[in-house]
């Protein structure tokens, strides 16, 4: 083999191999992304069904309960225009409260209900998730608007 041959077939190889490594980080990168949703994209069946995803709006007054377990906890998550009831089991954050900002990471189970599998809450009094807030802001105006 003449030496511009071995020089080509190792640039081809090393194409192929760059190729290869690529495309195994874009798809270890597409399994872990987590999309955000709002309750109302979630009721409309705008979230995924087979993966992940992430919820976020407010913990609905009233709606918070826990079985007798102790670490299962049933909630519902409000962007004030739709409601989905979450299903959480572990140990809620300590600034977990009912009226406040949540985002929870989980599936959505046969029935509609969350399965969540972590919970995010709030840290202080005026932090709330970009994403959570800016869906509480797209909700109650489109409330506004169905109102007039």
């Amino acid at each position: 083999m003449k030496t511009r041959h071995k020089k080509l077939l190792l640039v081809v190889v090393a194409v192929l191999g760059l190729g290869a490594v690529a495309a195994l980080v874009l798809n270890a990168f597409r399994s872990n992304l987590v999309f955000f949703f709002t309750p109302t994209q979630v009721v409309k069946g705008e979230a995924p069904h087979e993966r992940a995803f992430r919820v976020g709006g407010l913990v609905e007054a009233g709606s918070l309960s826990r079985e007798a377990d102790g670490v299962t906890a049933h909630f519902r998550v409000t962007d004030t225009a739709n409601t989905i009831p979450v299903t959480y089991k572990g140990i809620l954050p300590d600034l977990f409260k009912e009226g406040k900002g949540v985002v929870a990471e989980g599936r959505l189970e046969s029935g509609g209900v969350f399965a969540a599998e972590q919970v995010l809450a709030k840290h202080d009094e005026n932090y709330m998730p970009p994403e959570a807030a800016s869906a509480l802001d797209q909700a109650q105006k489109a409330q506004k608007t169905l109102k007039q």
